[in-house]
């Protein structure tokens, strides 16, 4: 099993199959899980100081924050999924 990195800005990456959401952090209810996740340690904070632009949310139940733009990581992704299905057309992934 080979595992592909996608940048979420800054020098940070995930595996990009873990990924089940891209979101905003504005509101209130996204705040909420975040505090949540920060008090059960499954908060990991990929801003380096800057300010969180979105949060990532993975199949293992952590959650990411990054510096940059939900519509920038998602372009991101859907680049990287492209790339997988011309390299591996019969292999691909939900």
């Amino acid at each position: 099993m080979t595992y592909t990195l996608l940048n979420i800005g800054h020098g940070s990456s995930v595996v990009a199959n873990n990924i089940i959401a891209i979101l905003s952090p504005n509101s209130a209810p996204m705040r909420r899980l975040r505090d949540d996740a920060k008090d059960e340690n499954r908060l990991l904070d990929a801003t380096h100081g800057r300010k969180t632009r979105s949060i990532i949310f993975l199949k293992d139940n952590y959650i990411v924050l990054s510096a940059s733009q939900p519509e920038t990581i998602a372009q991101r992704y859907e680049a990287l999924k492209e790339k997988q299905e011309k390299q591996d057309p019969q292999n691909q992934n939900p």
